[in-house]
């Protein structure tokens, strides 16, 4: 048994040696570990890599799915930012209902005007759900085309409406008069601004048109994909669409005949004020364009009147492709409700609508 005296010295040595490296510890951070020590951490974290990468290589895959979910689809986009030479200093994206494989690409321009916001509101709502559904064949956007903004409260109302909704076009090179030129700037800034991505038809409407989608698609998917011009033929009791023109009501071009018109100065200059569907089949004519003409009547026609001006009006049919001239909000309802739009409406405490 050692001395009391040397097991003092003993134990006191022994607590200098603690203490001085507790005194490293604080210093410099835990003690280096020795590679016994590394090796028996790094083995477990090395298991777990493995399991993960060689038995469950499909939960990475899993894991970016489930990231990816909640993130609306993005579509072709225009706003005003997206024109070099406009006014508006911003850009949105316009969030589409992406279909894989669509039948074919059409670019319906609405050609209205800044202030009919109510108007933009119910086509968004009528067009809103027809694209949502999941047979529509075709990828169709919508797109509202007015000129400059020039009044001050435009000029706020309308950015919020391209950053809530991101489905206007602002033009620059017209003033707001439909036949002023308003429809040649339309189909030219289209050709440059979807130069990089062309549809196969664009579309030129009257915000006082209802398409019906499907039914438009059906008719469009027969049509050729150049030299195509579609409309219902004018005047009103020609059903031959070699002569005369298409209505403005909505017409659409084949893709090479949007780029054509765009750079064919030789036939529009000192023709692009005017009639402006009278105009467009001029323009076709003298250009000897458009040799692919189809009348879509009647399945096209104007809201039928007690008393009908001419035989573009008539009675509703079931085959519908456009009714024109819904000039006001009875009007609307009467056709929506004559092609049940409200039929995927559901009871709910929450509304009720007597007979």
């Amino acid at each position: 048994m050692p001395a009391p005296s040397n097991f003092l010295k003993s134990m006191a040595s022994s607590a200098k040696h603690q203490a001085a490296m507790r005194k490293q510890a604080v210093a410099h951070g835990f003690p280096r570990l020795s590679a016994s020590s590394k090796a028996l951490i790094l083995l477990p974290i090395l298991l777990l890599a493995f399991i993960y990468l060689i038995v469950y290589p499909k939960e990475f895959e899993l894991q970016a799915l489930m990231s990816s979910c909640g993130q609306p689809p993005t579509g072709s986009y225009t706003t005003a930012a997206n024109n070099p030479s406009s006014s508006l200093p911003f850009s949105t994206t316009v969030h589409a209902y992406a279909r894989p494989n669509p039948e074919f690409r059409l670019l319906i321009g609405v050609l209205t005007r800044a202030d009919f916001y109510e108007r933009r509101h119910l086509l968004r709502m009528v067009y809103g759900l027809q694209l949502a559904s999941p047979s529509l064949s075709a990828q169709i956007d919508v797109r509202f085309v007015f000129c400059r903004l020039y009044k001050d409260d435009q000029r706020v109302l309308v950015p919020l409406e391209i950053l809530a909704h991101g489905d206007v076009i602002v033009l620059d090179g017209c003033e707001e008069n439909l036949n002023g030129g308003k429809t040649h700037t339309f189909f030219s800034a289209v050709a440059s601004l979807y130069a990089d991505a062309p549809y196969d038809y664009v579309m030129k409407a009257d915000d006082d048109i209802m398409f019906r989608l499907p039914e438009l698609v059906a008719s469009l998917g027969t049509m050729p994909r150049q030299d195509m011009y579609y409309g219902a033929t004018i005047p009103c009791g020609s059903m031959d669409p070699g002569k005369g023109y298409m209505s403005g009501m909505g017409y659409a071009l084949s893709w090479d005949l949007v780029e054509w018109l765009a750079g064919a100065e030789e036939v529009t200059k000192g023709r692009i004020v005017g009639t402006e569907d009278k105009m467009t089949g001029e323009w076709l004519r003298l250009g000897g364009k458009g040799r692919n003409r189809f009348n879509a009547k009647p399945a096209m026609y104007d809201y039928p009147l007690p008393v009908p001006v001419d035989s573009c009006s008539h009675a509703f049919v079931p085959d519908t492709i456009a009714v024109h001239r819904l000039k006001d909000n009875p009007r609307w309802a009467h056709a929506l409700s004559y092609f049940n739009f409200t039929a995927a409406l559901k009871p709910s405490k929450f509304y009720k609508f007597d007979p």
